[in-house]
């Protein structure tokens, strides 16, 4: 195969023949002419514009570290490190271009050539590119060759894919970790309504992606995402302006380039857009030029990540004893030689154009220019420790000691994987290597922009992020002042909503980002006891909500008390109608011989006294804290009693009907019901209710029940009636005993009598009836405590109806009408008038 050029030829800018040769790329300059190809004939070569101080720099720092491997007698003793280093304008094409030139070699011949087209490549390795996308471009190029191609400044988290870049490594951690930690650092200050401006290239998209990704899991959300490159047109960057004017979020996370961020910036001044706190990457943060040109300090008080500071010895020095006359690349020095003094060489232009003569030998030292500053040393750092890499992985593969093994074949594949194992410490004292993806260990440093008196930005630490350390520990803030937009020193605050304070849920508003939310209290009997809830905790059943709703607070019990005005109302009516039965026992056995008393059958009417007595007491068994015993006493107690009572009333209204049936000629009915059977009676009655409280206790009696769904912020203590067969049973057979009672009193009502009891019955027994119908709906209806309080009036009321009905009227006559109070007027006035 012949070899044959089908290119003009790829020239370096600088160069030195050595043993070894490592290639550079940089830009030298930062962009090119624009020129109108006429596809006529061949397209002129780019003509290059704007020197680019920084990459004259970069140069530098790489040259410092070649001339100290090259003195030193540790590392590649007796072998001489050169270089070549290219000029890509900012063109990521050119990038590809001499990244080709060097891989391939760049000799100029005049005919074709017979040597073999597959001999090594000119370089072992090569430095560079800076940027992002130009590096992709090149280690796609180079990868299948394996040449290592080493970046100090290109962070893109892509580059880190193995895969599609095997020959790339890095000396400045991935934009993986930075973007994480930024997400962090925005999370650390509790913004969570952003705005994000990046560069249209691999460096921003790329990491503007992965901080979004890790904001949406720390619950951030961006207002807006823009993206420009610097070479928009200016109605695109005008159109990114007015989204920042109408947002409402105070922090801009900018994931841009130093070159994109001055566009921004100019433009940014004119409209005056202050106020808003900037929170930047590596690309801009430390960079002191930026700060320089932000005459209006739109980004006083930004923070970001920045490169930890680096310094190494003697580096300063040599960049800054650069000579024009002395450098290998005579035409690129001098160019930038004359840009840094505004001055002309005599021997490349005559007519000096009005512009002093340069010498060559101008002092730099008091010079003030971007070239003379040193912020960038990180970045000069990583260019140096680059170089010492490829230099430790030539020392191990020459088997260099006191002397290298000049023979061995160099082979680009066998330096990358040595290189990619290297481990070794600076100078300096620093650690040097790579991991598995070909990245450094990813460590930040976290930057303040702090105004001072004479304008000048001071670039202040105040923190560090360390990826290698656990997640809560790997960012780190330093007790020190911040200063923040417009030298504030509160940190601002940047939420679409406020947060929600406790007693209060998240409610998402519709339409809007996560971060976009209503505060609603929480319902009545739910808590949030935290800031930003997203829903209400219900509170345990014996709990109930404070009036803030952000505590649960027990329940406050209620059952009918003896302190409470009702229950002591209730009392004192059992206590008086107890003291009056008592009265009116007196008072019949007082007076238990007059005729009234003895007409009336006074054992059953003792009798009846009594059971009235335990009537008004066992309605006191409802009133006090339900307890198990209380509980079944006080409905089987009511029971029994009731029915002793209505068994004796039922006795009476018999005795009744039977003595008229007694008094008719021929009738000898009153024989059957005596005083024995009028006692067996009143037993049978009692004794039946008294069976069926026995087995309504015996399979499932009343017990104390903790009610909490009648009343919702309250415990109502109750008895539950355990069998409501049982309690019905009860309710029914007083009902029904009741009713019998009543049916005989009014057809008993218009007998002959003076003073028929039969009336007074037939009266008690009608208010016996109303109360208990009445009772059922009312008890039934009534929540709580009211619901015995209306059992209790049941009880007091139809118990004062007996009472009243019955034997009021007897003691009216006993007390007050005594005259009446005689046989005669009992059956003979009487008998006279039915007759």
């Amino acid at each position: 195969m012949v070899c044959r050029r089908r290119a003009d030829p790829e020239n370096p800018q600088l160069s030195k023949d050595g043993d070894i040769i490592l290639g550079a790329i940089f830009s030298f300059h930062s962009s090119w002419r624009d020129r109108q190809d006429t596809y006529t004939q061949k397209p002129m070569p780019l003509e290059c514009i704007s020197l680019n101080f920084r990459a004259f720099q970069f140069a530098q720092a790489m040259l410092f570290a070649i001339e100290e491997i090259n003195n030193s007698t540790d590392l590649l003793p007796g072998i001489s490190l050169g270089y070549k280093m290219y000029d890509t304008c900012g063109s990521t094409a050119i990038s590809v271009r001499v990244a080709l030139a060097l891989a391939n070699g760049n000799e100029v011949v005049s005919a074709p050539s017979e040597a073999s087209c597959t001999r090594n490549s000119q370089v072992q390795a090569i430095m560079g590119e800076t940027a992002s996308s130009p590096c992709m471009a090149v280690a796609t190029v180079i990868g299948p060759f394996h040449i290592p191609e080493i970046s100090p400044f290109a962070t893109c988290a892509c580059l880190s894919d193995k895969t599609k870049y095997p020959s790339f490594l890095r000396t400045i951690p991935s934009d993986y970790y930075q973007s994480r930690a930024l997400a962090q650092l925005v999370k650390h200050f509790g913004w969570t309504w952003v705005g994000a401006i990046r560069s249209n290239d691999d460096y921003g998209n790329n990491g503007m992606a992965t901080f979004t990704e890790t904001a949406q899991q720390l619950g951030i959300c961006l207002e807006y995402s823009v993206s420009f490159f610097r070479t928009d047109p200016p109605n695109k960057i005008q159109n990114i302006i007015e989204i920042i004017k109408l947002s409402t979020s105070k922090v801009i996370v900018a994931f841009l380039s130093f070159l994109d961020l001055d566009v921004l910036l100019y433009k940014l001044s004119h409209h005056n857009l202050t106020g808003y706190q900037w929170v930047g990457t590596e690309g801009w943060i430390f960079d002191s030029q930026t700060a320089k040109m932000d005459k209006q300090h739109i980004l006083d008080g930004a923070i970001g990540l920045s490169i930890p500071k680096a310094h190494v010895s003697s580096m300063r020095e040599f960049i800054l004893n650069v000579k024009p006359l002395n450098s290998f690349g005579y035409i690129i020095f001098t160019e930038f030689w004359e840009a840094l003094f505004d001055c002309k060489f005599k021997q490349l232009n005559s007519s000096r154009d009005n512009q002093s003569e340069c010498t060559g030998h101008e002092d730099l030292s008091g010079l003030q220019h971007s070239f003379t500053d040193m912020s960038l040393m990180p970045i000069f750092n990583n260019i140096y420790k680059g170089v010492y890499a490829v230099a430790h992985a030539l020392h191990r593969i020459l088997g260099c000691n006191e002397t290298c093994n000049d023979m061995v074949q160099l082979d680009p594949f066998m330096i990358l994987q040595h290189v990619r194992k290297i481990h070794f410490k600076t100078k300096e004292g620093e650690e040097v290597y790579f991991n598995e993806n070909g990245d450094p260990p990813a460590k930040y440093e976290i930057i303040n922009w702090q105004p001072t008196e004479n304008g000048v930005v001071d670039f202040v630490t105040v923190g560090l992020y360390d990826a290698s350390l656990p997640a809560d520990k790997q960012l780190s803030l330093q007790n020190k002042s911040l200063v923040w937009a417009q030298n504030s020193k509160q940190v601002p605050v940047s939420v679409c909503s406020e947060k929600c304070p406790p007693g209060t849920r998240k409610v998402l508003q519709k339409g809007k980002p996560v971060c976009c939310y209503d505060c609603i209290r929480c319902a009545e009997g739910e808590i949030s006891n935290t800031t930003d809830s997203i829903t209400c905790v219900r509170c345990q059943p014996e709990f109930w909500s404070n009036d803030r709703r952000d505590a649960c607070v027990k329940k406050e019990a209620e059952f009918l008390s003896f302190e409470e005005i009702m229950g002591a109302l209730l009392t004192a009516a059992s206590l008086f109608g107890t003291c009056m039965t008592a009265v009116v026992a007196f008072i019949f056995f007082r007076y238990r011989k007059t005729p009234i008393v003895r007409a009336n059958n006074s054992e059953l009417s003792f009798l009846l006294l009594f059971s009235l007595t335990l009537c008004f007491l066992c309605s006191l068994t409802f009133i006090g804290r339900p307890s198990e015993w209380s509980c079944m006493l006080r409905h089987t107690a009511f029971g029994i009693t009731f029915v002793l009572c209505i068994s004796c009333v039922l006795g009476k209204t018999m005795v009744v009907l039977i003595a008229f049936k007694a008094s008719l000629p021929g009738s000898n009915v009153m024989k059957w019901f005596g005083p024995t059977q009028q006692r067996l009676s009143v037993l049978a009655f009692t004794l039946i209710q008294v069976v069926i409280c026995i087995l309504w206790l015996t399979i499932s009696p009343p017990f104390p029940f903790k009610n909490f769904k009648e009343i919702k912020d309250k415990i109502i203590l109750e008895c539950a009636l355990g069998s409501t067969v049982g309690f019905w049973a009860v309710l029914g057979y007083i009902g029904l005993l009741a009713s019998f009672c009543f049916i005989l009193a009014f057809l008993a009502r218009k007998l002959p009598d003076n003073f028929n009891e039969a009336k007074f019955i037939t009266f008690s027994m009608l208010i016996f009836c109303a109360v208990w119908i009445t009772f059922i709906p009312a008890y039934v209806s009534s929540p709580g405590k009211f619901s015995v309080a209306v059992e209790i009036f049941a009880i007091l009321a139809s118990s004062f109806g007996l009472l009243i009905c019955i034997f009021i009227p007897k003691c009216y006559i006993i007390l007050l009408r005594p005259e009446k109070n005689t046989k005669k007027n009992m059956m003979g006035k009487g008998a006279s008038k039915t007759i």
